[in-house]
């Protein structure tokens, strides 16, 4: 397993120096998150070209906009934007050879599902949702990029909110460039057993994220993490752990710190 860190908790006036930060600090990869109406030609070409200046590798690829998803949002004009912004996104990906993520939805439940948790799609919206994520997963074709179906909790999306649910999609779809991300602050939520739902996602399991309980780096919340990376290990998991969280503290100091206290673990 490699570790990786989210741009945006890095300090660093360019993805480039980023880079530099997180090899120095014991990373061997970056996530990056860019905004997608400021995304440019320039831009792309550093991102492109990373890993050949600093040795880091760009392993997970996404845009930030207010667009993000509403892949299956009523609004036909809401969801063929959003629907165009995460191919772009996909593009990207595949000429990275790096993963990019869906959701069936995020953002805010309104009314909050206080009462219906683990809520399954009717056949018609899971049809529907397959449809959309084969058409997403074109962009990819002949690439060794990825696009992974990440498990979202129940306040922000009102489907596929566990591991499980996200591998039966995926078991469906039976394409290479598909699989689930495994998001740690998402299944502390909503998943009974952490370390059981790695085991039983198993293979599918593409890419994870990293966050406490309470969405902070791993160590400062109530989730056991030698237990879940134990559960990575039994499963052979080989591919990235991306922080995806807060950093509370000075980045210079945290996320050494993080890297450190994470490879104790993964020994």
């Amino acid at each position: 397993m490699k570790l990786s860190c989210t741009n945006t908790m890095v300090p660093g006036k360019s993805l480039t120096e980023q880079a530099e930060n997180l090899k120095n600090w014991g990373y061997e990869g970056i996530a990056v998150f860019m905004e997608y109406r400021s995304c440019n030609k320039e831009k792309q070409e550093e991102l492109l070209k990373l890993e050949e200046r600093t040795g880091i590798i760009p392993c997970e690829f996404a845009f930030s906009d207010d667009l993000y998803g509403h892949l299956m949002d009523p609004d036909p004009d809401l969801r063929r934007a959003c629907r165009d912004m995460y191919r772009e996104a996909a593009a990207v990906s595949g000429a990275l050879g790096a993963v990019t993520e869906l959701e069936y939805e995020y953002g805010p439940q309104n009314p909050l599902p206080l009462f219906h948790p683990y809520a399954r799609m009717e056949p018609q919206q899971e049809e529907e949702f397959l449809q959309m994520y084969r058409e997403l997963l074109e962009p990819l074709a002949g690439t060794e990029g990825k696009m992974l179906l990440e498990g979202i909790n129940r306040y922000e999306s009102p489907f596929l909110n566990t591991l499980e649910d996200c591998r039966a999609v995926t078991d469906r779809l039976n394409d290479p460039r598909a699989g689930v991300l495994a998001d740690f602050f998402h299944m502390s939520i909503e998943e009974k057993n952490m370390a059981e739902s790695i085991r039983k996602a198993g293979p599918a399991i593409r890419h994870v994220h990293l966050g406490d309980s309470n969405r902070l780096l791993p160590g400062y919340g109530s989730t056991d993490w030698d237990a879940c990376l134990r559960a990575l290990k039994e499963i052979k998991y080989e591919g990235f752990l991306n922080l995806e969280c807060c950093v509370c503290q000075d980045p210079a100091v945290a996320l050494p710190e993080t890297s450190r206290y994470l490879r104790d673990r993964m020994v």
